[in-house]
């Protein structure tokens, strides 16, 4: 019989359950609909748009701290790799091996303490501050399902009272039914009322802990870091103090054409420019047709009379991947520049200037047609007159320095090793 009056009790709950939700849909759908008033409360409707911004918020930087921390994992990985190389690489007889070694323990030890505190005092103290969100969302939704209720009773109630013919058991139970819905909700709406201004407020006070506790193992962790690297650098110049005459230095690329087919390349070149005694030709005015000079791009064999519509200057050795093309320039300045170069209309630069570099190390030249170059010079640098000419890593061009003195190629232009510039314009 106990069983059976369970069954029943459960079975009675569920009925009643199922009637609540129709009852509560029918008087949404009424106040939707406009034919039921439904009870506002502004105060707290902003209270519950600022838990859910709140709630954003602090769901994003849980995610973005995580993020963090994997990258502080991952980078504790990077940096035991990099000390296990240097250890498998330094010699048993070097000096300083031991301190290296040390050092190397030291850094995997300072990457594990820096993750686990802010393990401690910044994830787990995110997680705690998360956990209370869930069980206020779940209040604030059982709120509104009880205001329905109250707002429900309430009509029903009110449309007993104005009834033509009047219940007045029927009245007398439903404001019954009324008073306790009314209880139910003013409770959990009070209790709401209080909870949500503050856990808003409270959002200050947790940000500023999660973040200075962040920047402060951060600082604390890059100054022991600093206190390693410092020691590291000891050893290492311990090392080169020893091993001093093995520097390494910076090296060009070889070039792979000899001297004398460049020598050829460049007498070539210079028995078809004209005799030193006859004149150019004056440039005609800009804007008229022979102003500009004529470029013909030679992919394969023309007949002399054939003319070419389009031209392409020769790419800087930083783009060698591309096929070089030749390129002829048979009216080679117009004002002092050379159509197509970014140095075009410009007198202080030379004819078909393209960027600028500079040297980071001193370059000695091996060859008459190389330039010699300082640490700190600049070179203008130029197309190869002949793109065949150019090497692998080599560049065209005339010091600056040179060009502001002279303002003549061919006593001032010279190829130097890519690799010792770094481009600066």
């Amino acid at each position: 019989m106990a069983e059976m009056g369970s069954k029943g009790v459960t079975a009675g709950k569920i009925a009643s359950n199922v009637q609540k939700k129709l009852t509560r849909a029918q008087e949404k759908v009424l106040q939707k609909l406009g034919k039921a008033d439904e009870t506002k409360d502004e105060q707290f409707e902003q209270c519950v748009q600022n838990f859910n911004k709140q709630l954003t918020e602090g769901t994003r930087l849980q995610k973005d701290l995580r993020t963090y921390l994997a990258s502080v994992k991952a980078m504790h990985e990077a940096s035991k790799k990099l000390n296990e190389c240097l250890q498998e690489v330094y010699e048993p007889d070097w000096p300083g091996r031991d301190e290296a070694n040390k050092i190397a323990e030291n850094n995997d030890l300072l990457w594990l303490d820096y993750h686990q505190k802010l393990v401690d005092q910044a994830l787990l103290t995110m997680d705690t501050y998360l956990g209370q969100f869930p069980d206020i969302k779940s209040r604030i939704a059982k709120r509104g399902r009880k205001l329905v209720d109250y707002d429900s009773a309430r009509h029903h109630y009110e449309s007993l009272q104005t009834a033509k013919k009047k219940d007045e058991a029927k009245i007398a139970k439903a404001e019954e039914e009324l008073i306790k819905a009314q209880k139910v909700f003013e409770e959990m709406n009070v209790d709401l009322q209080e909870e949500l201004p503050s856990l808003w407020n409270s959002r200050v006070g947790f940000y500023v802990n999660t973040f200075q506790s962040i920047a402060g193992l951060e600082e604390n962790f890059h100054k022991e870091m600093s206190k390693l690297n410092q020691n590291l650098n000891d050893v290492l110049v311990s090392l080169e103090k020893q091993h001093g005459s093995n520097t390494f230095t910076v090296k060009a690329q070889p070039r792979k054409k000899t001297k004398l087919l460049s020598r050829l390349l460049r007498k070539k070149n210079s028995d078809n420019a004209p005799a030193k005694g006859n004149k150019s030709p004056s440039p005609p005015p800009d804007g008229s047709p022979a102003a500009t000079p004529e470029i013909r791009v030679n992919h394969e064999p023309e007949p002399p009379s054939s003319a070419t519509a389009g031209a392409s200057l020769p790419k800087s050795p930083s783009q060698s991947s591309l096929p070089a093309v030749v390129v002829e320039t048979f009216s080679a300045t117009v004002n002092g520049t050379v159509e197509g170069g970014s140095g075009a209309g410009r007198l202080d630069l030379p004819p078909g200037f393209m960027f600028k570099v500079q040297a980071q190390h001193d370059y000695v030249a091996t060859d008459t047609d190389e330039l010699q170059l300082k640490a700190g010079d600049v070179v203008l640098v130029i197309p190869f007159q002949n793109p065949e000419e150019q090497d692998e890593g080599w560049l065209m061009g005339v010091k600056e320095s040179d060009w502001n003195q002279h303002k003549e190629l061919e006593k001032c232009r010279g190829v130097f090793p890519e690799n010792f510039t770094e481009r600066v314009q």
